[in-house]
């Protein structure tokens, strides 16, 4: 079975990573310790996770898998972005960055709440050659304060379309059907599994 490298060293993303992609044919592992974490300079998700999923096929010497996603909300012109893990600065928490972003909204009324994620997701192989770059969106609103446990990052602020719970109070097997990531992922599975055989 060959090994894909997962590029990224956030235990909530291997973990939805792994179950989205455990049938695609291919074994999985992180990045070791001598291996840095490239800077993202990007500015598209797909720039960051391209340079991502090179960075690490390349320093690996196997096929690598990068995502950028991050949530865009229309009240703030579609901030945070690319910039949504940087979003209250380099050293911020989690609920460092949910709380600036309602800070933010806080006089944002219930209508015009509306925001989405955003997910690409970008396979190189051990020569840096990009293979497969695949992308999910999935459409939501803001709520007004954090809501559940599960999930990470934005997740307890975030109610998709057609839910009436957030990210984090849904079932991760929901999740892991309805989100940018698990829709960028199914996709990128799709590629997996035809490749498995020809690397």
């Amino acid at each position: 079975m060959s090994t894909l490298l997962l590029g990224t060293r956030n235990l909530g993303k291997i973990r939805e990573i792994t179950s989205i992609l455990e049938d695609s044919g291919w074994s999985f592992s992180s990045p070791q310790d001598n291996i840095e974490t490239p800077p993202e300079h990007g500015k598209t998700f797909t720039d960051n996770a391209t340079a991502k999923a090179r960075f690490y096929a390349t320093a690996s010497g196997l096929w690598a898998l990068a995502d950028d996603s991050g949530l865009e909300v229309d009240a703030l012109g579609g901030a945070p972005g690319v910039y949504s893990a940087r979003y209250a600065g380099d050293n911020a928490s989690d609920a460092d960055r949910r709380a600036l972003l309602l800070s933010e909204l806080a006089q944002v009324s219930e209508k015009d709440r509306r925001a989405r994620f955003v997910s690409v997701v970008v396979i190189a192989s051990a020569d840096g050659t990009v293979l497969n770059i695949s992308e999910g969106i999935c459409e939501g609103t803001i709520t007004f304060a954090p809501r559940g446990n599960g999930g990470f990052g934005y997740d307890p602020l975030f109610v998709p379309d057609g839910y009436s719970q957030t990210f984090a109070e849904l079932p991760e097997t929901v999740k892991n059907r309805i989100s940018h990531r698990a829709r960028a992922l199914l996709k990128t599975r799709q590629f997996l599994a035809s490749a498995k055989d020809h690397v």
